[in-house]
């Protein structure tokens, strides 16, 4: 197990060699269904050494029914060549379906590791793989290791009891006659092991490729508004084109190769079918009793059945390259240890008071920048602070911190004087109600939507959460209420509405600590006026920390800290820091003096509004406001 390196799509992709230690690791996924697995080994065994009996069945008829004129006998072997052949139908058919489903559940449950592992991975993976990269793994990558599980495998062990089966027939039948026929065979390997090293870097480049257009593909259609607003579309279709053509280059070279493995093996074993005309009919010729047309036909016939599993062999052989490749990208993933993870014996938050302290935080996202120099920071039960700065001051980082989407590298937060790092991340993001900056909507319903931190919230709450943050109207307005649908990422909705909602969300979980990152950046100044309104009794009973944007949102917060490269400069109240000649009254002076004002008109009817609400629900408990 290690941190994600991120070789495989931003590294050399020119290896010559795959890395197979990967492969066994596929057991996990393999154990709970190896009774079906056996199931069609033993079918498929039983179709190989079936299709052998054919060409005995023909050698009969040739050499022995149809010279003694017994038609009735020759019409039992023919009837016998029909039975045994209807057999291995029915045997294949049952064999594909129980591989099939087999295939399907194996694919279903590599698929859902990796979707639950990746929910428990750190945001440092997520800032260095795209999404579209990662879909490629979750989608094609499994899609060929389970190729690899569900036929290769299976058809490797199939393919095996052929040929010795064949070889074997062939050596009972007549020793010279197969040793020549079988002369061919080194030539085969020495074909397939010389192309062996330019197919695994074929391989490489697809993967690669693939990856490349799926990480493009997702990027411009989340950012297809701004691709549009700055007529970006022939320049993102050029760019897309030049990936594709990679891909393009990559396939054709790959399946370039590929096909050349047909040409060789139908040559080479053009060559073994001449080798026995030739040497079987020259044997003849010399009276050998132990050649007869029969053995010369049964010969070809087995000769061709002897280079089908070849055949299929290099499909294998191209299954476990593509295989070894994805099981790298995939086990790549699976191997990495989430940044932050609960240790051992990690507690359970109870009755949390809210009491939350940064003790000398020191953080950086790459090693040796840190955006944090020393932080220290408090919030008492039941208060509400403010963190002001200029952008990149590093605000969010220490909400990124508290949240333990990141830990700290010195120092610790605690909360009621218990390290974070001690307590189970359930337990701690279960006291938390957040609502980010970069705002994230579901697809799905509004109500869907506002009970996604609490699924047990009646329809009631709901409505009261969003009547409070003054989000009821414009959702009544929709064309079917709560229940309309917004699709991806809130498409429906305006940014501000998009935000009113996530505001909601996040009041609807009744937090004990409450964190507002720039909440109110995309709203109007009037529905700011009734967050602020009903701010200030969600406030009372729980802590809260807030990012401030605007003037509104922080001037009765019990007290400001002033972050400036990653430093905390200056510390007070709102009257305390306008008094003081420093960052924050420039920050006031500059930004905040002209804000917007609230018409006593619109007051009252925000106010009005507020009356009607019933915040009852959403407000802190008696035992937490304690």
């Amino acid at each position: 197990m290690g941190r994600y390196r991120g070789g495989l799509d931003i590294g050399d992709i020119d290896r010559k060699d795959v890395n197979f230690v990967h492969l066994p690791k596929l057991k996990q996924f393999v154990i709970p269904f190896k009774w079906y697995l056996l199931f069609a080994l033993a079918l498929a065994i039983g179709i190989s050494l079936l299709g052998t009996v054919g060409p005995l069945l023909v050698r009969r008829a040739i050499d022995i029914d149809i010279p003694a004129g017994d038609f009735d006998q020759v019409t039992k072997t023919a009837l016998t060549y029909l039975g045994v052949m209807v057999v291995i139908e029915i045997l294949r058919v049952t064999q594909r379906y129980v591989m099939s489903w087999t295939g399907q559940n194996m694919l279903y449950s590599m698929r859902r590791e990796l979707f639950v592992h990746l929910q428990d991975l750190g945001l440092d993976f997520y800032d260095k793989l795209q999404a579209g990269r990662i879909m490629s793994r979750v989608t094609g990558d499994v899609e060929s290791l389970n190729q690899l599980i569900a036929s290769g495998a299976l058809g490797l062990l199939s393919d095996l009891v052929t040929l010795v089966a064949i070889m074997v027939i062939m050596l009972r039948l007549n020793v010279q006659l197969a040793l020549a026929t079988l002369t061919v065979v080194p030539l085969l390997f020495l074909v397939v092991w010389s192309l062996r090293t330019k197919m695994t870097r074929a391989y490489h480049r697809v993967r690669r490729r693939i990856a490349d257009i799926n990480a493009n593909l997702q990027e411009s259609i989340s950012g297809m508004r701004i691709v549009q607003a700055f007529s970006r579309e022939d320049v993102n279709a050029e760019k897309f084109s030049d990936t594709n053509y990679e891909s393009f280059q990559a396939q054709v070279e790959a399946a370039r190769l590929h096909a050349l493995f047909h040409p060789l093996v139908d040559v080479i074993g053009a060559v073994g079918s001449a080798l026995i005309v030739y040497y079987g009919g020259l044997r003849m010729s010399w009276l050998d009793p132990t050649v007869t047309v029969g053995t010369i036909v049964a010969f070809l016939n087995y000769m061709t059945r002897f280079f089908w599993p070849i055949r299929n062999l290099t499909e294998v052989y191209n299954l476990m390259l593509q295989a070894g490749v994805s099981s790298e990208r995939v086990f790549e993933i699976l191997d990495t240890e989430p940044n932050v993870q609960d240790k051992e014996g990690a507690l359970e938050l109870q009755d949390l008071e809210g009491h939350v302290q940064f003790d000398n935080v020191v953080f950086g996202y790459e090693a040796g920048l840190p955006v944090l120099h020393g932080v220290s920071i408090e919030a008492k039960p039941n208060e509400t602070i403010a963190l002001v700065g200029p952008t990149g001051a590093g605000k969010s980082s220490i909400i990124n911190l508290l949240c333990r989407f990141y830990d700290v590298q010195e120092g610790e937060i605690m909360v009621d004087g218990i390290d974070i790092r001690d307590v189970t991340l359930e337990s701690l993001r279960r006291n938390l109600g957040i609502v980010l900056q970069d705002t994230f909507i579901f697809s799905g319903t509004v109500r869907e939507n506002i009970k996604y931190g609490r699924l047990d919230a009646t329809d009631e709450e709901v409505e009261d959460a969003a009547r409070i943050v003054g989000a009821h109207d414009f959702i009544s307005r929709l064309p079917e209420g709560y229940d309309t649908q917004v699709r991806e990422r809130g498409s429906r909705l305006s940014v501000g509405q998009r935000q009113l909602l996530a505001f909601a969300r996040a009041l609807l979980a009744n937090p004990r600590i409450l964190i507002l990152d720039e909440a109110t950046s995309s709203v109007d100044a009037y529905t700011e006026f009734l967050i602020q309104q009903a701010m200030e009794r969600l406030f009372e009973g729980r802590t809260s920390i807030v990012i401030a944007h605007r003037l509104s949102t922080i001037r009765n917060a019990d007290r400001i800290y002033v972050i400036e490269n990653g430093n905390v400069v200056e510390i007070g109240n709102h009257e305390e820091l306008i008094s003081s000649d420093g960052l924050y009254k420039s920050l006031y002076e500059k930004q905040f003096a002209g804000a917007p004002l609230i018409g006593e008109e619109q007051e009252a009817e925000a106010v009005d509004a507020m009356s009607r609400s019933v915040p009852g629900v959403l407000r802190a408990s008696p035992e937490q406001a304690r």
